[in-house]
Protein backbone atom coordinates (compact mmCIF):
# COMPACT_ATOMS: atom_id res chain seq x y z
CA UNK A 1 0.00 0.00 0.00
CA UNK A 2 1.54 3.26 -1.14
CA UNK A 3 0.70 5.39 1.92
CA UNK A 4 1.62 2.80 4.58
CA UNK A 5 4.73 3.80 6.55
CA UNK A 6 5.65 0.16 7.19
CA UNK A 7 5.37 -0.71 3.49
CA UNK A 8 7.67 2.23 2.77
CA UNK A 9 10.15 0.93 5.37
CA UNK A 10 10.09 -2.55 3.80
CA UNK A 11 10.65 -1.09 0.32
CA UNK A 12 13.53 1.08 1.56
CA UNK A 13 11.76 4.37 0.82
CA UNK A 14 11.94 5.22 4.52
CA UNK A 15 15.16 4.33 6.37
CA UNK A 16 15.07 2.08 9.42
CA UNK A 17 17.51 0.41 11.76
CA UNK A 18 17.01 -3.11 10.42
CA UNK A 19 17.60 -6.11 12.64
CA UNK A 20 16.37 -8.90 10.38
CA UNK A 21 14.82 -9.47 6.97
CA UNK A 22 13.75 -12.50 4.99
CA UNK A 23 11.14 -13.19 2.33
CA UNK A 24 8.22 -13.04 4.81
CA UNK A 25 9.04 -10.46 7.45
CA UNK A 26 11.10 -7.45 8.44
CA UNK A 27 12.33 -6.49 11.93
CA UNK A 28 13.58 -3.05 12.94
CA UNK A 29 14.08 -0.88 16.01
CA UNK A 30 11.23 1.43 16.99
CA UNK A 31 12.04 5.11 16.42
CA UNK A 32 10.25 6.02 19.67
CA UNK A 33 11.30 3.21 22.04
CA UNK A 34 9.10 2.55 25.06
CA UNK A 35 11.64 0.34 26.82
CA UNK A 36 15.37 -0.40 26.86
CA UNK A 37 14.85 -2.80 23.95
CA UNK A 38 11.97 -2.07 21.57
CA UNK A 39 11.76 -3.45 18.08
CA UNK A 40 8.98 -4.35 15.69
CA UNK A 41 8.48 -7.36 13.48
CA UNK A 42 6.11 -6.96 10.54
CA UNK A 43 4.96 -9.05 7.61
CA UNK A 44 6.41 -7.75 4.36
CA UNK A 45 3.02 -7.77 2.65
CA UNK A 46 0.16 -5.45 3.52
CA UNK A 47 -2.63 -8.04 3.39
CA UNK A 48 -3.05 -8.12 7.18
CA UNK A 49 -3.90 -4.84 8.88
CA UNK A 50 -4.64 -6.37 12.30
CA UNK A 51 -5.19 -9.71 14.02
CA UNK A 52 -8.72 -9.85 12.58
CA UNK A 53 -7.17 -10.37 9.14
CA UNK A 54 -5.24 -13.52 10.08
CA UNK A 55 -6.71 -16.61 8.44
CA UNK A 56 -5.78 -20.09 7.29
CA UNK A 57 -4.14 -18.75 4.14
CA UNK A 58 -1.75 -16.34 5.92
CA UNK A 59 -1.35 -17.65 9.47
CA UNK A 60 1.94 -19.27 8.46
CA UNK A 61 3.41 -15.75 8.20
CA UNK A 62 2.40 -14.97 11.78
CA UNK A 63 3.85 -18.28 13.00
CA UNK A 64 7.06 -17.44 11.16
CA UNK A 65 7.16 -13.99 12.79
CA UNK A 66 7.00 -15.60 16.23
CA UNK A 67 9.80 -17.97 15.25
CA UNK A 68 11.86 -14.92 14.21
CA UNK A 69 11.06 -13.19 17.51
CA UNK A 70 12.28 -16.26 19.40
CA UNK A 71 15.47 -16.36 17.31
CA UNK A 72 16.20 -12.64 17.66
CA UNK A 73 15.62 -12.51 21.41
CA UNK A 74 17.88 -15.54 21.82
CA UNK A 75 20.61 -13.90 19.73
CA UNK A 76 20.26 -10.72 21.80
CA UNK A 77 20.44 -12.70 25.07
CA UNK A 78 17.00 -11.43 26.08
CA UNK A 79 15.35 -13.80 28.55
CA UNK A 80 12.31 -11.72 29.50
CA UNK A 81 10.26 -9.72 27.04
CA UNK A 82 6.76 -8.80 25.93
CA UNK A 83 5.22 -9.18 22.51
CA UNK A 84 2.40 -6.70 21.99
CA UNK A 85 0.10 -6.10 19.08
CA UNK A 86 -2.46 -3.30 19.14
CA UNK A 87 -5.69 -3.99 17.24
CA UNK A 88 -7.70 -0.92 16.26
CA UNK A 89 -7.41 2.76 17.06
CA UNK A 90 -9.08 2.33 20.47
CA UNK A 91 -6.27 -0.04 21.45
CA UNK A 92 -3.54 2.30 20.25
CA UNK A 93 -2.91 0.97 16.74
CA UNK A 94 -1.56 3.89 14.73
CA UNK A 95 -0.36 2.02 11.63
CA UNK A 96 -2.86 -0.22 9.86
CA UNK A 97 -0.32 -2.91 9.01
CA UNK A 98 -0.07 -5.92 11.32
CA UNK A 99 2.96 -5.52 13.55
CA UNK A 100 4.36 -6.95 16.75
CA UNK A 101 6.23 -4.85 19.29
CA UNK A 102 8.95 -6.70 21.21
CA UNK A 103 9.87 -4.91 24.43
CA UNK A 104 12.38 -5.77 27.14
CA UNK A 105 14.24 -4.01 29.89
CA UNK A 106 14.09 -2.79 33.45
CA UNK A 107 11.57 -0.08 32.69
CA UNK A 108 8.61 -2.29 31.72
CA UNK A 109 5.53 -1.53 33.78
CA UNK A 110 4.60 -4.61 35.84
CA UNK A 111 0.95 -3.54 35.92
CA UNK A 112 0.63 -3.73 32.15
CA UNK A 113 -0.98 -7.01 31.17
Amino acid sequence: MSDCIFCKIVSGDIPSKKIFEDELCYAFYDINPQSDVHFLVIPKTHDMQAVKDINEANSNVVAHIFEVIAELTCEMNIDSYRVITNCGEGAGQTVKHLHFHVLSGDNLNENLV
